[in-house]
């Protein structure tokens, strides 16, 4: 369920959040800090199911993933869809006691947070630009090709 902030305190410049946790109380103290630093909303999921549904209803303009569900432990997936459907995927975060586990081509697609981290860690990391992922650079060179502007590689 999405919770809306009612006064912006922070400087958080979007809009809204997925925040894919299963710990209640981890999930609870990240929605608060996201809302004081300015999220619009928060919508808390405690599974890849439910972040799926979420995905449907709405897509976010951020999404913080903890990688390792109770119910999959490739909590990552979700990042690699919404990174290649649409032109503009979400700014993403990665939170996990076991930044290790997240492979290399996946942790280039947003910054990895170890658990615990401190809550200004989170909103620093969204506030930042987006990486670009590997999908994002395939469009781009795509589009640059389609376009004739691409440039020969040496």
């Amino acid at each position: 369920m999405a919770r809306p902030q009612g006064k912006k305190k922070g400087s958080l410049k979007l809009g809204h959040v997925l925040l894919v946790e299963d710990d209640a109380l981890i999930a609870v103290a990240l929605e608060a800090a996201l809302l004081e630093a300015g999220a619009k909303s928060v919508t808390i999921s405690t599974t890849t199911a439910d972040a799926m549904a979420a995905l449907r209803r709405h897509k976010p303009d951020g999404l913080v993933l903890d990688v390792h569900l109770a119910d999959r432990d490739d909590g990552w997936a979700l990042a690699e869809l919404v990174n290649s459907v649409g032109p503009k995927p979400p700014r993403i975060v990665f939170s996990t006691g076991a930044p290790q586990d997240i492979p290399p081509q996946i942790a280039e697609l947003g910054p990895v947070l170890e658990k615990p981290y401190d809550h200004a860690e989170l909103v620093a990391a969204l506030s930042r630009p987006p990486r670009e992922g590997l999908m994002a650079r395939l469009r781009d060179v795509l589009g640059k090709h389609e376009s004739g502007t691409a440039t020969p590689a040496n």
